[in-house]
């Protein structure tokens, strides 16, 4: 077969082959954005104005909203920091929904703010960062589901209330908040824990928001809890954070901060299903399959191919140690020789030193020898190879060698 047959018949995998390769991963994938684009389509409604007072969807917070104006309870909305600022003046109550959401400079900000006589400051599931600069005598502890939960403390607020449906971070105060309440216990930690202070400052901390929700207002004691924490002061300040508000605040926010809440597990989900994904394509491990090749090579050009990638690798050694077992291997049946011992020098060589005139060659250097050091070394020591075994082989005496550069001498006839 010629190499143009050759060509044609290229194990190369045609466009078909890649399709039915890849349509079940290329399908499954398909499958994934849609769902993923649907199940986006179907909630993007829910969350809009989460927490927000003026929002009447099912996480949003218009109905305590109302429920607080017919006490006479005046409500601000602000999405700024300074606006916040600004808003919190004296018997005034400070919402801050999403306390994360803030930059350190904004928590100062705040923090300054809540200094005034008469504020009460309201925090909503406040994490690490939050409560150090806000509320820095309370410990973060792990969350809790969200769940009724009875009060167990003495706070007015949360015994009129009674049974709740809060939950969500778990805070521990500590020694410098001696006066704390701790309310609505899980396994002994509180979910709502009020820290007083002079000048009838407060500052509460409420571990899940879910009492202020639309949905869950009317559910337990939500709604008398959540009237009594937001419409103790006259004024409401609502403040709603965003990333707008922190990044027109100047500080510099490194990228992992930039990321919303929730991506680490997004990038492990992503990485279990990366992993699952290569063993369903991962090919079966066990013994080694023969396969037909789509030509037949003749075996001049694979010892030509195999020449040329040694030579292309400088592989001398490998080269030279492959001519040489080789012919150990063919020569060792000759003189008697077992195939076992053939690649052994003292078992060999004085075997074919019979064979071989004095005048030969040095058999342990020729069958043994260190790795020629360079190209041409390397073609004597194939034909001298070669010469030993046809003289081994025909039992004629060995030639004096002859580098392989020089140009052959045509002997003197002398016959008559």
């Amino acid at each position: 077969m010629t190499r143009t047959a050759t060509a044609e018949t290229s194990a190369t995998p045609t466009a078909h082959q890649l399709w039915t390769r890849s349509r079940g991963l290329l399908l499954a994938l398909a499958v994934l954005v849609l769902a993923g684009i649907a199940l986006a389509a179907v909630r993007s409604g829910e969350q809009h104005g989460r927490l927000d007072p003026r929002s009447a969807d099912r996480y949003g917070s218009r109905a305590v909203a109302e429920l607080l104006a017919d006490r006479g309870v005046r409500t601000t909305v602000v999405t700024t920091t300074t606006e916040a600022a600004t808003a919190a003046g004296p018997d005034t109550t400070l919402l801050i929904t999403n306390p994360d959401l803030l930059t350190e400079r904004q928590r100062k900000t705040l923090r300054n703010a809540a200094t005034t006589p008469g504020v009460r400051t309201v925090l909503l599931a406040p994490g690490p960062a939050a409560t150090r600069t806000l509320a820095p005598a309370v410990q973060v502890a792990e969350p809790a589901e969200v769940s009724p939960r009875s009060p167990d403390c003495d706070l007015p607020a949360a015994r009129r209330a009674g049974d709740a449906e809060v939950g969500g971070i778990r805070y521990s105060p500590s020694s410098k908040a001696p006066d704390a309440d701790s309310c609505y216990l899980s396994d002994g930690l509180p979910t709502l824990v009020r820290l007083p202070d002079t000048d009838n400052r407060e500052t509460v901390l409420l571990g899940s928001p879910d009492i202020l929700f639309n949905d869950r207002l009317a559910e337990r004691g939500n709604a008398s809890l959540a009237l009594q924490l937001l419409g103790s002061r006259d004024h409401l300040v609502w403040y709603l954070p965003s990333l707008d508000d922190a990044a027109s605040d100047g500080e510099e926010r490194g990228f992992l901060q930039l990321l919303p809440s929730g991506w680490i597990w997004a990038v492990a989900q992503l990485g279990v299903a990366a992993v699952f994904t290569a063993l369903w394509r991962a090919r079966r491990l066990g013994p080694l399959t023969p396969e037909r090749l789509p030509v037949t090579i003749r075996a001049s050009e694979t010892t030509e191919g195999r020449a040329r990638l040694y030579h292309q690798a400088h592989a001398r050694d490998r080269a030279a140690e492959i001519l040489r077992s080789a012919t150990r291997s063919r020569l060792a049946p000759v003189v008697g020789v077992a195939g076992a011992r053939a690649h052994r020098p003292e078992v060999l060589c004085p075997a074919l030193a019979s064979h071989v005139p004095d005048t030969g060659p040095d058999l342990p250097t020729l069958l043994f020898g260190p790795v020629p050091p360079d190209d041409r070394s390397l073609i004597r020591l194939a034909d001298e190879l070669d010469r030993l075994e046809r003289t081994v082989t025909a039992g004629t005496p060995v030639s004096p060698t002859a580098p392989p550069d020089a140009a052959p001498t045509k002997k003197k006839d002398t016959t008559s």
